[in-house]
């Protein structure tokens, strides 16, 4: 089935923070992982969030965004089609207000993140609210994320050295005065290369958080960055008090990286010719009796691996946040 707007995706939300599990919002790099994410959903009979931010829609577009967006959508369309799960698109840290009107007008994500957490509060409330105005003008099925806080680490560009916890009672103020649908709060992740018991994690204050948006009448789903080096005992933890969208990147694209490497390491020779060979990649090796492997060499062998490695991990995920045998649209 086709992947979904804005308007069911709030009714999965509306079910997380009801049952107390939450969605791996899972970034896409590339297709292979794309399609391995909406595979290990499928297995466990849960809803997936992607991610495009707006770096990975310019690789895509090669250099042009919008043209990547539109590649990826009918990619992720097509693909998705497949499955009886339903398949969501948020389009990750996006702070190009240009861009976002597009993605709006192609109607294409299911959601989408404006991220104007480096700015002063004031600007942030600003310029989240910008968004929210578009999405009313537009009339747009689209649910607005926005973030209140700072995650240490770069993510897409926005670079913050030092992480700054989110204030309960301004969590209140910015969420009254913006609109927006979905709160991302600091409170001790890292974007980036992170282990968990590195990290000065604050379930407690997620808690209060939820609580205080609770008690003035605000029942906004939150949202965790930089979950990829939390430890699952930590992250269900962390879904105990309203977070229901948890971020996954950095342990997506390892993953890619390692099951090829772990391929052609160990496959070394089927690619690369001994040393005392001197071999001539324009004559495609013509002139020595080493040849290679196409059986290692073809891109799909690894493509596939990739595939099957990211499905698995993302099974597993599925388990930690609980989402598993929760979706809607099976």
């Amino acid at each position: 089935m086709p992947f979904y707007g804005g308007s069911e995706l709030a009714t999965v939300y509306d079910d997380a923070l009801t049952e107390g599990f939450g969605l791996i919002a899972s970034n896409i790099a590339e297709p292979n992982i794309m399609m391995g994410l909406i595979e290990g959903a499928a297995r466990k009979d849960s809803d997936i969030l992607l991610q495009l931010s707006g770096g990975a829609s310019t690789f895509a577009g090669n250099e042009d965004p919008v043209d990547g967006l539109q590649a990826m959508g009918a990619y992720i369309e097509a693909i998705a089609d497949q499955y009886d799960i339903g398949v969501f698109l948020n389009m990750d840290h996006q702070s190009d207000l240009g861009f976002i009107e597009a993605q709006m007008d192609l109607g294409i994500p299911s959601s989408i993140m404006i991220d104007a957490s480096h700015e002063p509060f004031e600007e942030n409330v600003a310029r989240s609210r910008e968004v929210v105005e578009m999405k009313k003008d537009k009339d747009a099925d689209v649910l607005i994320e926005a973030e209140l806080g700072q995650i240490k680490g770069v993510e897409d560009n926005i670079e913050a050295a030092e992480a700054f916890y989110t204030d309960p009672e301004q969590a209140v103020e910015f969420v009254d005065r913006t609109g927006c649908d979905l709160l991302a709060i600091s409170v001790g992740t890292q974007h980036g290369v992170a282990k968990g018991k590195n990290l000065e994690l604050r379930p407690d204050l997620a808690q209060e958080i939820r609580q205080t948006l609770r008690d003035h009448g605000l029942d906004t789903p939150l949202v965790l960055h930089g979950s990829s080096g939390v430890q699952p005992r930590q992250l269900q933890e962390m879904l105990q008090h309203g977070i229901c969208k948890v971020n996954k990147d950095t342990r997506y694209q390892y993953e890619y990286t390692r099951t090829a490497f772990d391929l052609y390491r160990d496959d070394g020779t089927a690619i690369v010719p001994p040393e005392d060979i001197d071999a001539n990649r324009e004559t495609f090796f013509n002139d020595t009796e080493w040849s290679p492997n196409k059986d290692i060499f073809d891109p799909r062998v690894a493509g596939r691996q990739i595939r099957d490695r990211i499905a698995d991990v993302h099974a597993e995920l599925t388990e930690v946040s609980g989402s598993a045998g929760h979706s809607r649209f099976a």
